[in-house]
């Protein structure tokens, strides 16, 4: 069934009105009409199966029919940091991440990294990552859209990963450290079955250097190494993420 994404505010007692691009997409691709159903949220508090009653050029006034749980989302929160990869390659990230369930991503530069941050394109292409991540979200039936976070540097970025119950680092030279036991590890901790917040980090294509690699170890991150294999960029972020969403057992892992 049908998933749209719409502002709290479109939500009212007994009914929702789905305006702008939502509604251009249920009226002109779906070819929608009065008592086709359709699910929608806040992404927030509420999710509702609901009717179409109402049609205009361009919004649909739709009856909610009944409330639903939301209960898609991994208890686990995991960030991806991804460092800016070339071409396209972030939207691949971003579009399979929250498929699978990242929570957010943080998007940053580091030494190695070959596309630099612009300030005048910066909003335009965070808007644009945010809108895919809200399609995949829908199309997925996640029950909240991932946050896409503004690009940062590494400084602020290891500032950031102080913040969280875990912070592992991809490093492809890393032979002691494998990220099976250092999962088994969190989980095995006395608050480790509750909702953990864990980042991610992934290098740009030529990786990280020995000195980024000591510093975030200083600040609190873990190297890990995904196995003897050497993954592009946006591979290692999805390979990642699967594993850790594996062992939380939100993938049919126990």
């Amino acid at each position: 069934m049908q998933r749209y994404f719409i502002e709290a505010g479109q939500f009212h007692e007994d009914h929702v009105v789905i305006t702008g691009d939502d509604a251009h997409h249920l009226l002109r691709v779906m070819r929608a009409k009065e008592g086709d159903r359709v699910i929608v949220s806040d992404g927030e508090q509420r999710e509702a199966l609901v009717e179409i009653s109402g049609l205009e050029k361009d919004q649909a006034t739709c009856r909610i029919v009944e409330l639903l749980p939301m209960d898609r989302e991994p208890a686990v929160e995991v960030w991806i940091a991804q460092s800016l990869p070339k071409g396209d390659k972030m939207e691949t990230v971003i579009q399979k991440g929250t498929e699978v369930g990242a929570a957010r991503f943080l998007p940053f530069t580091s030494e190695r990294t070959i596309v630099q941050l612009d300030a005048k394109k910066e909003e335009k292409r965070t808007v644009r990552w945010q809108k895919i991540a809200k399609e995949a979200a829908e199309q997925a039936h996640r029950s909240r859209v991932p946050v896409v976070a503004q690009a940062c540097g590494w400084n602020e970025l290891l500032q950031a990963a102080k913040q969280m119950d875990a912070a592992w680092i991809c490093y492809e030279k890393e032979s002691g450290s494998q990220l099976k036991p250092a999962l088994r590890k969190l989980y095995s901790r006395p608050d480790g079955s509750g909702s953990l917040k864990i980042m991610l980090i992934i290098g740009p294509e030529g990786g990280f250097t020995e000195q980024e690699v000591a510093r975030a170890e200083t600040a609190g991150c873990l190297p890990v190494s995904l196995g003897k294999r050497i993954l592009r960029t946006e591979t290692a972020a999805i390979v990642g993420l699967t594993c850790i969403l594996y062992e939380a057992g939100e993938m049919g892992g126990v």
